[in-house]
């Protein structure tokens, strides 16, 4: 009789420590799960900033080749209408 209430102490302190180390578990998986959640938000910032900057970069490289064409544009002009005008004009 004795042995039998030791085994069944003894099963029950083993579903205790199984249910606790099951739960151990599940919070192990919880955090690790709001931890990469956590991380690929921050990759996806630091990304997202660095996309940002480097559109800016390429609109304010786009807006120097603009005025930089249109810079040429403008020399270029006086002799554009010079040319046009004795090609229309009979001399």
């Amino acid at each position: 009789m004795e042995l039998s209430v030791k085994a069944d102490q003894a099963r029950q302190e083993a579903e205790q420590i199984v249910a606790a180390a099951r739960k151990e578990a599940a919070d192990i998986l919880n955090q690790a799960d709001t931890d990469g959640k956590l991380a690929a938000d921050e990759f996806t910032k630091k990304q997202l900033a660095s996309i940002q900057a480097e559109v800016e970069n390429l609109k304010r490289q786009g807006e120097k080749e603009a005025e930089l064409v249109k810079r040429s544009g403008e020399q270029r002009l006086p002799k554009a209408i010079e040319i046009i005008v004795k090609t229309v004009t009979p001399e």
